[in-house]
């Protein structure tokens, strides 16, 4: 990574931190862009830069996993079946971020409920790329066959429906993001998707 995008990365985040503490205090309405910008430390001409609206400060933490979600398809064991790889890059995806980053979005989250259901885990290009993944381990052609489309539509709407769930939940009620995702995507889990018997995303596999 070059150092203008390790900046860039790092200006962002400051900027999401600010925003974070400012909503969880103040309410999502009453803060304004200048107000951000200014607990960041940086100009509002630098702010328009680097964040499109308000909006999306606190919508693409869930956006941004849509890659990284790709390219834990993609690492998956190649014997892996279908639904069982992708419930489990959606799973490692939602560990990622720190507790205490994950309450402070949360905190920040519940001040604007009006964005609940603008919630989506991946953008439509990256959806287009997991369900070639997903027919690709399916051996089938997803234009002919709607069972790789359908795979990725139902198993990133329980991913979604879980973030939510966890998102409207109060600290230690409902369990960890991890928890609430892995228990909405372990619903998708099935013999149709697959040959033989899969495992489970919660729980260990041997072919890791």
């Amino acid at each position: 990574m070059s150092l203008r995008e390790r900046q860039r990365r790092q200006v962002r985040a400051d900027i999401q931190r600010a925003a974070f503490t400012l909503f969880a205090r103040d309410g999502y309405d009453a803060v304004t862009t200048e107000q951000i910008a200014d607990a960041a430390g940086i100009s509002p001409s630098t702010y328009f830069r680097h964040v499109r609206s308000k909006d999306d400060l606190l919508l693409d933490p869930v956006r941004e996993g849509g890659a990284g979600i790709v390219a834990l398809v993609e690492e998956r064991p190649v014997s892996e079946p279908a639904d069982v790889a992708l419930a489990r890059a959606i799973l490692e995806r939602s560990t990622t971020l720190a507790a205490t980053e994950t309450e402070q979005w949360r905190t920040a989250f519940c001040t604007a409920p009006h964005l609940m259901d603008r919630v989506a885990l991946i953008t439509p290009e990256h959806r287009s790329r997991l369900i070639e993944l997903v027919a690709r381990r399916m051996a089938c052609d997803p234009d002919t066959d709607s069972n790789p489309g359908l795979l990725v539509h139902l198993m990133l709407a329980a991913a979604e429906f879980g973030y939510r769930q966890w998102l409207r939940g109060s600290q230690n009620r409902g369990g960890s993001l991890p928890v609430c995702v892995e228990g909405a995507v372990s619903a998708v889990l099935h013999d149709r998707w697959r040959a033989g018997t899969a495992v489970p995303p919660g729980e260990p596999n041997s072919q890791d």
